[in-house]
């Protein structure tokens, strides 16, 4: 018991650490007034996305960096997605849309349609952008500006999360609690070892002559999370990679309910731990059972204690994360169960090879 307790204890208090020092350091893009003007491409991979995607082309369009071009690849849409994307871009000049080949064996299907955009971009930029995303002024021309102040082959954001529903906002938020309490966040850029490194790939921003060289998305062709591993072989290459939070300057709405949620989060979550099963089950036995146990021994100090560094801790992610602290708060015991959930799926799928994800066994 007395062990037990003292882990708890000690893995609360490194992630209390960590979370301070993510919150303190505030690694935010920063937003630079100063115009960029060197061509952007932006590609959009889209599957059965017709009820997201043109809120993206109309953010894109209403933004303020003049310098762009966009591609949009349909990836075997079944729905309208082709036919909305080839009407838009006929009505603006800057947009293109092209449909994709088919999956080939041995790929993801996300990794050959970023793969297939790259060769029709011109930019010296390459923007990936997921589909269910708008953007905001001031996105581009931070983003060009920091590429050139740090001599970066790619930047990441971590992109501000809508949540519209109860469901979303028991699980989304599970997404910035991991990352800001696992992971001082400068490190990805001031760490040279490539075992540092974290990105998303709702925010792909690369150096294009370095992409064209180094083909990331073929080299991570058949992998889930690519986007990791895309910023480890950056950094393996001794290139300079960085990961930052977008500051408002992009949002994206993942999911739009619990089960949705659950089902997306599941896939993805058991990579974090490099697919160890034991790891990954170590790690919610101590964040949901070491509370639960510090709880039965009644010691109301204990308690207190541990209840201060939680409260702490998913206050000081929320306000890095542009999300309802107070409501974070008071849903975690809720948000702990969408864990324990999520933890059952992504292991269960993972030892039965049954993971899918947009009609795709991945």
């Amino acid at each position: 018991m007395i062990i037990a307790i003292t882990v708890t204890f000690f893995f609360l208090i490194l992630r209390f650490t960590v979370t301070l020092f993510n919150f303190i350091s505030n690694p935010k893009l920063p937003r630079i007034g100063t115009r960029q003007h060197d061509l952007v491409s932006i590609l959009i991979p889209a599957r059965n996305e017709e009820k997201n995607i043109l809120d993206l082309l109309q953010s894109i369009t209403a933004q303020e960096y003049e310098d762009y071009e966009v591609i949009i690849l349909d990836d075997g849409s079944t729905d309208g997605t082709y036919q909305l994307c080839a009407n838009y871009a006929a009505t603006h000049h800057k947009f293109k849309v092209i449909k994709g080949a088919e999956l080939p064996d041995g790929w993801l299907g996300k990794n050959y349609a970023c793969h297939q955009l790259a060769k029709h971009a011109r930019g010296r930029y390459l923007l990936f952008l997921d589909a269910d995303e708008t953007i905001e002024h001031g996105l581009i021309n931070s983003a060009v500006h920091r590429m050139q102040l740090r001599r970066l082959a790619l930047l990441s954001l971590f992109t501000n999360q809508q949540m519209l529903t109860f469901g979303e906002n028991l699980v989304v938020p599970l997404m910035h609690l991991l990352l800001l309490n696992l992971l001082p966040i400068r490190l990805i850029y001031l760490a040279k070892h490539y075992a540092v490194a974290a990105a998303s790939g709702q925010f792909m921003f690369f150096d294009a002559e370095v992409y064209h060289k180094e083909q990331w998305h073929q080299a991570v062709r058949d992998k889930v999370v690519e986007d990791v591993e895309v910023m480890k072989k950056v950094k393996a290459g001794r290139y300079r990679g960085e990961s930052l939070l977008a500051n408002g300057m992009i949002y994206c709405r993942m999911y739009t309910g619990f089960f949705e949620a659950l089902n997306g989060f599941s896939k993805n979550f058991l990579a974090i731990f490099n697919y160890s099963v034991l790891g990954f089950l170590t790690y919610i036995i101590i964040v949901i059972g070491g509370p639960l146990l510090i709880i039965t021994t009644l010691n109301l100090p204990l308690i207190f204690f541990m209840v201060g560094l939680i409260v702490l801790t998913r206050i000081m992610v929320s306000l890095s994360a542009g999300q309802n602290a107070w409501l974070n708060v008071l849903l975690h015991p809720l948000q702990m169960i969408s864990l324990t959930c999520i933890a059952f799926l992504a292991i269960q799928q993972y030892l039965t090879r049954t993971t899918t994800w947009k009609g795709r066994k991945v």
